[in-house]
């Protein structure tokens, strides 16, 4: 059983058991520390997860570095000795009695206030502290941001365990005490960081959870009114409805969040990968145009970015994003002509926009309408679909996967070609090297 200890008392109180919280704070305080004393030194001081889960067991057999108990002492307010001992060993001073010689009053008065004015402020200056501050809010989002910059790079394998674990320190933070900004800033943390593993969840084909994470992620971003994460929680619920094969469902999600905000920037985002793609698959190609002309009537209002933006990212979709997608409706729509010439005029700007995932995904829209032209291009289309599948190797996602296996069904009337048989063979052998999660 674990050792009780004052350090663990602390910790405890100000919610910082879990080493990610810990190791934040104590950073923080080895930086300002080292500014305080003129000691560049101490801010290079750091604790090891192994180190702090003995301090937690009560596992101690001398105390840390002097260094490292400087550190703790600023942190947590007493000495390093302190902490590490039995909370009983140094209790809390008694209050001074109230003196007995007061003499009576000789008039009735008025009876004076009872509370200590050093109370009030000490009261006063509690609620505005807090276990975050700016410093550590900064840090949080600049890691949102970096996961979204890295993911086309990372893909959800390599960015999940990050995102997970910045999504609990959120959360840890948030079981604490904060002022009234501080608190809006780590709602609004935590709602992009379980966002954004709710999008992960998509691309892994994890649907009730991708499901539950945007459930969180509207949540705390309505509680703050922060419409800009909340329509973009919306646009990854109607996104995992559209890879589930829901499609009446994405397009209600996507056209109740734009209904909402018709012309905030997100709504490029519902417009054009909610709803007109989800219409392409329901054969509405009069609706889904409508939503595509809309979709870049908003960006031309925003002044969008002219790039491929991210496909996770928080920002507005940048126009080739948008035309991206577009491409795929008319695929689903079968308006060849216009998905040829479309993919011509976007061509330079997916191929130098270092997301192998876009590439990938705009090859296999063209190999589909190079199947559905009166004179089917066989053998080119099962040469883009090869190399979609080498794009997306490294980083398979459910999107490339779902399109591989469409253009592969699509080719059925050919399966005697042997273009079409070598395509078909990559897709099989692709299949078996993905864990069961990615080969579903």
């Amino acid at each position: 059983m674990p050792r009780n200890t004052l350090l663990r008392q602390l910790l405890e109180e100000r919610h910082l058991t879990t080493y990610t919280a810990f190791e934040v704070q104590f950073s923080r305080t080895a930086k300002n520390l080292a500014k305080q004393a003129d000691d560049p030194r101490l801010a290079s001081v750091a604790v090891s997860s192994r180190q702090f889960d003995r301090w937690m067991s009560g596992e101690l057999k001398q105390l840390p570095r002097p260094d490292t108990c400087r550190i703790l002492e600023e942190l947590l307010g007493r000495t390093a000795r302190d902490l590490f001992a039995s909370p009983s060993t140094y209790p809390p001073s008694a209050p001074e009695p109230l003196s007995a010689d007061v003499p009576p009053s000789s008039q009735p008065g008025p009876t004076a206030p009872a509370d200590d004015p050093t109370d009030v402020v000490a009261r006063a200056r509690q609620l505005v502290s807090g276990n975050v501050d700016q410093t550590t809010l900064s840090l949080l989002a600049s890691r949102i941001e970096a996961i979204t910059e890295r993911y086309e790079k990372d893909g959800p394998d390599g960015l999940w365990g990050q995102t997970k674990s910045l999504h609990s320190m959120a959360h840890t933070l948030l079981a604490g005490q904060q002022p009234p900004s501080a608190r809006r800033e780590l709602f609004r943390v935590t709602a992009r960081a379980g966002g954004l593993l709710g999008y992960m969840a998509v691309n892994t084909g994890a649907f009730p959870l991708a499901e539950a994470y945007c459930a969180e992620a509207l949540e705390l971003s309505r509680a703050i009114g922060d419409l800009d994460t909340e329509l973009w929680a919306c646009g990854t619920q109607s996104f995992a409805a559209y890879y589930a094969g829901h499609y009446d469902e994405a397009s209600t999600r996507a056209t109740a969040a734009v209904d909402r905000a018709p012309n905030h920037p997100q709504a490029i985002r519902l417009l054009v990968n909610g709803r007109a793609r989800a219409l392409g698959k329901l054969g509405e190609r009069a609706q889904a145009e409508r939503a595509i002309g809309r979709a870049l009537e908003l960006s031309d209002r925003h002044d969008v970015a002219p790039g491929l933006t991210s496909c996770i990212s928080f920002s507005p979709y940048g126009r080739a994003r948008t035309l991206a997608n577009a491409l795929t409706a008319r695929v689903a729509l079968q308006d060849t002509g216009h998905v040829l010439r479309d993919a011509e005029n976007l061509d330079d700007l997916v191929e130098k926009s270092g997301s192998a995932w876009s590439r990938s995904l705009v090859r296999l829209d063209v190999a589909t309408a190079m199947l559905q032209q009166r004179a089917p291009d066989v053998e080119h289309a099962m040469s883009l679909g090869q190399q979609a599948i080498t794009l997306a190797s490294p980083l398979p996602i459910s999107s490339v996967r779902q399109r591989s296996r469409d253009l592969y069904e699509r080719a059925a009337p050919w399966r005697s070609r042997p273009a079409v048989r070598e395509y078909g063979e990559q897709l099989r052998a692709w299949g078996r090297q993905l864990p069961p999660a990615e080969a579903g």
